[in-house]
């Protein structure tokens, strides 16, 4: 299934992201996690690149066992260490495990550079890497790519941003998914100025429940997203609680989700870490409010 066909039935889509495990013990327990969520049905799930693209073979191995399960999977892949031959060699694995959803991205630099390198026959950007799914494959794929609510963690120039955006849905992206955020008034603003701008695919935001206070500031540094005011000083007064913090973080992110909602957003994005309990009582109780 083309995750781009299920949006024309006019109902939000719920989607999970999960991403590579290196360990033995992280195997297992995102086995039970997808196995929980599983029972939420969602509408796909998605599977990451490691940074510089270091997870590739597992990224393909996980996706494909998802897909066999039945369960509508999307593949992460980057521009990063990669050139034309080496991603139509990827594209081909995911095709034959019966993946028919990648999301296409330029990808982060790999661990301990500090910026993008372009590899040599290979992309610069996202939409470069759309072009070509689109001139190989024409429409076999669903094609999704990546916005940014407060801008590109590189490219803090929001109508520049949008420029971007543009491109890639020029290129023949189908649906974007956002970046995290925890003010919905930068989804909105970002929705406004797509809009504006010609771009009329779904723009499904992406929610990050959060787990820990320490994580949370580390991702948020790391992707250019803030957490507002009112918020930090929430979370900081649990910093030492574990329990505390992800009560609160889930509480906020199923309040985030019943606004994003209520105001027609086509779906949301859960970004899980690997874990289950806050995605699953997050959509629960959107389930029991008539909201999902």
């Amino acid at each position: 299934m083309r995750i781009c066909d299920l949006f024309q039935a006019k109902r939000p889509l719920f989607s999970f992201e999960f991403f590579p495990p290196k360990t033995d013990a992280g195997q297992a327990s995102l086995e039970k996690t997808i196995s929980e969520l599983e029972e939420l049905k969602p509408a796909y799930v998605s599977v990451t690149y490691g940074a510089g693209g270091s997870t590739r073979d597992r990224t393909i191995d996980l996706v494909g066992r998802i897909q066999q399960k039945g369960i509508t999977a999307m593949a992460h892949l980057t521009c990063v260490g990669a050139n034309r031959d080496e991603i139509a060699a990827v594209v081909s694995r995911l095709e034959q495990a019966g993946v028919k959803n990648i999301i296409a991205l330029r990808g982060d630099p790999p661990d301990g550079a500090t910026t993008f390198e372009t590899t040599k026959g290979g992309f610069a950007y996202a939409s470069e890497l759309v072009a070509f799914l689109r001139e190989r494959h024409a429409d076999r794929f669903c094609v999704a790519g990546a916005g940014y609510p407060e801008g590109h963690v590189e490219c803090r120039n929001l109508e520049r941003d949008i420029f971007n955006l543009k491109k890639k849905v020029t290129a023949g992206v189908d649906f974007v998914v956002t970046q995290l955020f925890f003010d919905n008034q930068h989804y909105f603003d970002f929705v406004d100025r797509a809009h504006q701008a010609g771009i009329n695919v779904p723009i499904v935001p992406g929610i990050m429940p959060i787990l820990n206070v320490g994580q949370i500031e580390r991702f948020t540094k790391m992707c250019g997203a803030s957490i507002p005011d009112v918020l930090h000083r929430e979370l900081d007064r649990h910093r030492n609680d574990p329990v505390a913090a992800q009560q609160l973080g889930t509480a906020y992110a199923t309040a985030q989700c019943l606004d994003l909602l209520r105001r027609g957003a086509p779906g949301i994005h859960f970004y899980t870490l690997n874990q289950s309990a806050a995605t699953r009582n997050i959509l629960t109780a959107l389930r029991a409010t008539g909201s999902a």
